[in-house]
């Protein structure tokens, strides 16, 4: 027992037997591996090394004391850059975004207070699938076990609080106290993030950072990650299985989920529409995830608040292929959908199941539609019918001069603003309905965050998403109740010259949760917005704002943010009246508060 109280033990390099990487991480290891110096052969070096090979270019970090050597090792890497976030939560939410468009991301925070605030941003990551790296630096490896009281935790020598709360919203977690075992946890927790596309938790103590080990002595040789494969049988089965239901078919539709950017299946997925000759559709959470060009395209499928008349065309389909649904009580429009599972064919990342029959395992979604495609018979009767009844939409008419904007006239001019060089990231409310509506170029880019809804996500996101993709220019557009929750790290995007441009919609309030259930807390304090901003700018790195209340003001706007400050960032305040809402929004947040309001079930 130690009964020094309050001393420190000298830290001692940990020597040992060399250990090796687990045998499924690399497929190949190459005959010659160019020897690292001993100055850079440590694990913070190491764990640099392997962000940069799996694609990760960027961290998005706030230093704490537990994690500052940690930084110096990871800075060190020339290809990897350190963006400093103004809070871990923002940092997390920008490792979302730019996992959203790099395929990895990585944040790095303290332990537990830094733990704990980025925990919010992972639970997110995790609803969507994002492979996220959450890197915390930890305690001393001498203070583990000692019963001793650290600061950063909540006052019981038991520092695994972090850690329990992360197991529940991460498919990994290494804790990494020992160096002798470091190499290992750390290629197996970025291997599985890579595999599983879900967060992992990596914990490394503060004091082994920077400690030189002979397992860190070579470059790591590139992750070589074995392919999932279909079982061959079973891919056949469930390919036979689905002709034979569509073929009994006579206006079949197909609909794209979110899951195909985790299958990884958009490609095989087009390649039966051009095939079958299907209508296609997509989920409002797969917008982007499949061409809005096809010639067979309907629009998004959102039930009662979908693109007019692809509701009607998918809900009278005799047969419906789901690809990657997720059915939950928003996208369902509080379970409002008028499917029938024995119409159904859901094709999930890994296994197939045919109406009310059979489930097939083991069998990869590109696999599968790309089996399909090569056999399916063509159909077109349900895109004839969408076409015989389809009315081209009329357009809102344009505000008289000095009459308050109206977002339904804002959103034309956003329209014309789309092209391959752009991505649009919709914040959870109004914006998710109104930027539905958008019809996607080739190319362009469309994020937002579903499943979990957290308000706020899209300023960290549109952090994250621009630094990964700098050629592209991001529009965001977030509602004032919801930037006012994360609105810190605009600094983050000046500091490191980004050019999105941000539409704040300010319309007084938290206009979606008013039209779910109505009272006093969905009024907001107002903020001057552009002067928030401007405080942020300070003169230092290019921003620009402006406020508009009238359409031939915000035309002006977009026309100087996409010309003469085309390489600023552009921050574009639109004052809006506070009951000026979409329709899809009026019948969605009516549906879902009947959902919400279901009495309990009779004992």
């Amino acid at each position: 027992m130690d009964t020094k109280i309050g001393s420190i033990d000298t830290c001692k390099p940990t020597t040992g037997d060399v250990g090796s990487p687990p045998s499924n991480a690399v497929a190949t290891i190459q005959d010659s591996v160019p020897t690292t110096a001993t100055s850079e052969a440590t694990l913070g070096r190491h764990l640099a090394r392997r962000l940069v090979q799996a694609e990760v270019t960027d961290i998005f970090s706030v230093p704490g004391d537990f994690n500052l050597t940690l930084l110096d090792h990871l800075i060190a890497e020339p290809e990897l850059k350190n963006i400093g976030c103004c809070n871990e939560l923002n940092a997390g939410y920008a490792a979302d975004g730019y996992a959203r468009s790099r395929g990895v991301g990585a944040c790095v925070v303290t332990f537990t207070v830094g733990g704990l605030s980025v925990l919010n941003a992972i639970a997110g990551a995790y609803s969507e699938n994002l492979p996220v790296i959450c890197i915390v630096g930890g305690p001393n490896s001498n203070d583990f076990g000692t019963n001793r009281i650290l600061h950063h935790t909540i006052g019981l020598p038991d520092f695994s609080q972090e850690l329990r709360c992360f197991q529940t919203v991460t498919c990994y977690q290494a804790v990494v106290n020992h160096l002798e075992d470091a190499h290992e946890q750390i290629d197996t927790a970025i291997s599985t993030a890579l595999k599983e596309s879900k967060p992992v938790y990596i914990s490394i103590s503060c004091n082994l950072a920077a400690t030189p080990h002979p397992t860190f002595a070579r470059d790591p040789v590139p992750f070589a990650l074995t392919p999932r494969l279909s079982n061959k049988m079973g891919l056949e089965a469930a390919v036979e299985a689905t002709l034979e239901f569509l073929n009994k078919a006579v206006k079949p539709v197909m609909v794209g989920g979110p899951k195909l950017r985790v299958a990884k299946a958009s490609e095989a997925f087009v390649e039966v529409a051009d095939a079958s000759g299907y209508a296609m559709a997509v989920m409002p959470s797969a917008k982007g995830l499949v061409p809005e060009n096809h010639p067979h395209f309907l629009g998004t499928y959102w039930g009662a608040v979908s693109t007019p008349f692809c509701n009607e065309i998918v809900e009278s389909a005799d047969a419906y292929i789901f690809a990657g649904p997720i059915f939950n009580d928003y996208s369902s429009v509080g379970y409002s959908l008028l499917l029938k599972k024995e119409k159904a064919i859901i094709v999930h990342p890994d296994r197939v199941v045919v109406g009310n029959g059979p489930t097939f395992g083991c069998v990869r979604m590109a696999d599968f539609f790309r089996e399909l495609a090569k056999r399916v018979k063509r159909i077109e009767t349900g895109y004839e019918n969408y076409h015989r009844i389809f009315v081209p939409e009329g357009k809102p008419a344009k505000c008289k001069p000095k009459e308050p904007l109206r977002v339904n006239a804002m959103f034309q001019h956003i329209q014309k603003m789309l092209s391959s060089e752009t991505a649009v990231i919709a914040e959870t409310g109004d914006s998710w309905f109104n930027c539905q509506k958008l019809k996607l170029p080739k190319g362009c880019g469309y994020e937002f965050q579903m499943q979990y809804g957290s308000i706020g996500w899209s300023v960290g996101a549109t952090l994250g998403y621009a630094q990964a993709v700098p050629e592209k220019r991001v529009l965001s557009f977030i509602g004032d109740g919801s930037f006012q929750v994360t609105a810190q790290d605009i600094s983050t995007m000046i500091r490191n010259g980004q050019k999105s441009i941000i539409f704040l919609i300010n319309n007084g309030g938290y206009t979606i949760e008013v039209e779910i259930h109505d009272g006093p807390y969905n009024v907001i304090k107002n903020w001057n917005y552009t002067g928030l901003v401007d405080a942020i700018h300070n003169g230092e790195g290019k921003c620009w704002t402006k406020k508009v209340r009238y359409e031939e003001e915000l035309e002006e706007a977009i026309k100087t943010a996409t010309t003469e400050k085309k390489d600023c960032l552009c921050f574009i305040e639109v004052i809006v009246h506070k009951d000026d809402t979409s329709r899809e929004l009026l019948e969605w947040g009516s549906r879902v508060s009947a959902a919400n309001g279901r009495p309990p079930n009779p004992q």
